[in-house]
């Protein structure tokens, strides 16, 4: 049988390969005996730390603290103490350690060592102080995006995926109280006192900016009213912007509300004066051009130069009286809407008159038109207001179409709907300009660039037109490739 090890052999044996550093201390502090746990975890061999006070090996700071507890333990008022201190290593850097500390007397009650041990807990506390780092700067972070979040002049709202409003800031709970004087029951699509852009119609849940934004729709600019008071209501642009988790399941939605107020009311003002001196201009421009046709009667009789001359004048006072009239209709879309008198109209006639009267000048222009039309094709539209559409986009085609290039214009059907495509190999859009497109006054980069004439009024026009008759504009663009329009007019071939 295998010889069992003797009590003490299995002692030396724990001792020799504890985790735990131990030592025996002299009541004076000298260390008497260590075991090999304590020589790692402090750099020295035995025989260098049995030749050291544990005094010399305590960083000062904690030094004290230690001793006052050890005169306790000689003085019989406790028998054992526990202490959490710093020791210096043989290479000069520190080692926190736990100390357990038990004093073992003679049978007289008199002191004969100490003993104590030691568990490195450097790595813990390292660790600990990085964390509570850490903590601290998240504390730090927090505390200023809530300084953020609380100043900034724009409404901010966060709402979960099912759509309960998780917080938001002190400038969107101002809108909130406008929006919904008796009240919000914290969820998305709630109404109350929110209007659409213009002001008068009321948003319904599905329109409402919140409720778009839990279905996890994404826009920018999203314009509405809040408030019933004319003097205190506001205009708010809204964006929204979606929120996924890690595998991409919708979380919610951040939504943002920008005070618009005076920017609306600034263009209300502009509408108004651009509407007047649009009226006060027609009617002297009209004049103008009813004079220079009775000179062009008797053009014959006036010397040389002056025909020529009468010319220059009637080409820019018609350019001038096409303005004055974009003007006036753009002011009629905003207070009443298009008024459309639909009737059967050969629509392929009308788009053939168009592209002629636009040819001359794409022919001097070097750009080719080329015109797919169907024959005796009769829809129910506003013949005049649809001619409008086609000569605002077969113009821009040319417009924007460099020599050598050519325009196409493609009227067809698609079931009871009507569909007209204008295709340009022109300089192209920008994308992003492709959102603002139909703006009021917008002009595009190119357009810009290239200083083209032009008052950013006419695809806004197209637009309302279109609109009016139920039907939608579309537009696909690439820079340096051309442009394509698509105008579907929907159920205008029921010609009754």
């Amino acid at each position: 049988m295998d010889q069992v090890p003797d009590t003490d052999q299995l002692w030396r044996l724990t001792l020799e390969h504890s985790p735990v550093g131990m030592t025996l201390v002299a009541p004076d502090g000298t260390l008497l005996a260590v075991i090999k746990a304590l020589c790692e975890m402090l750099g020295y061999d035995a025989d260098q730390l049995r030749q050291k006070t544990f005094q010399e090996i305590t960083h000062p700071d904690d030094l004290e603290a230690d001793l006052v507890l050890l005169r306790e333990t000689l003085a019989g008022k406790r028998s054992s103490y526990r202490l959490v201190k710093r020791y210096f290593h043989a290479d000069g850097h520190i080692v926190w350690g736990d100390l357990s500390v038990a004093l073992l007397r003679d049978a007289d009650g008199q002191p004969i060592h100490f003993i104590s041990q030691i568990l490195d807990l450097t790595a813990t506390q390292e660790f600990e102080g990085r964390l509570a780092a850490a903590n601290r700067l998240i504390d730090h972070q927090r505390r200023l995006a809530e300084a953020v979040y609380d100043t900034v002049d724009v409404g901010l709202v966060f709402i979960d995926a099912a759509g309960r409003y998780e917080t938001m800031n002190r400038r969107h709970r101002d809108f909130m109280a406008l929006a919904f004087p008796d009240g919000h029951e914290g969820r998305a699509g709630q109404l109350g006192a929110v209007y659409a852009a213009d002001g008068v119609t009321l948003l319904e849940r599905d329109q409402m900016p919140s409720y778009r934004a839990v279905q996890g729709e994404e826009f920018d600019d999203a314009r509405m009213w809040v408030g019933d008071d004319p003097i205190t209501r506001r205009a708010l642009s809204v964006s929204a912007r979606t929120m996924r988790e890690p595998d991409g399941t919708f979380a919610g939605a951040a939504l943002a509300y920008k005070d618009v107020t005076e920017f609306m009311r600034a263009l209300e003002v502009k509408d108004e004066f651009v509407a007047s001196v649009s009226h006060e201009l027609r009617t002297p421009l009209t004049s103008v051009l009813g004079h220079l046709e009775l000179l062009e009667e008797v053009a014959s009789e006036l010397p040389t130069p002056v025909p020529e001359q009468l010319r220059v004048v009637e080409r820019n006072a018609v350019r001038l009286l096409q303005l004055v009239s974009d003007l006036l209709q753009v002011a009629q879309v905003r207070d009443t809407g298009i008024q459309l008198d639909r009737v059967p109209t050969d629509v392929g006639l009308l788009v053939r008159e168009v592209v002629e009267e636009v040819r001359p000048a794409a022919a001097t222009n070097g750009i080719e038109i080329d015109a797919e039309l169907p024959e005796g094709l009769f829809v129910m539209i506003d013949g005049e207001r649809i001619r409008q559409v086609v000569d605002n986009l077969v113009t821009n085609g040319v417009k924007y179409t460099e020599s050598g290039g050519r325009v196409r214009v493609v009227v067809d059907t698609a079931g009871d709907d009507l569909v007209i495509e204008v295709a340009d190999t022109g300089v192209g859009i920008d994308p992003e300009d492709l959102d603002q497109l139909f703006t009021r006054f917008f002009r595009g980069r190119q357009a810009q660039v290239r200083m083209m004439p032009g008052t950013g009024l006419g695809l806004s026009i197209v637009r309302a037109i279109v609109d009016a008759h139920g039907g939608e504009v579309t537009v696909t663009s690439e820079v340096g490739c051309g442009t394509t329009f698509r105008v579907l007019l929907p159920g205008v071939r029921n010609v009754e």
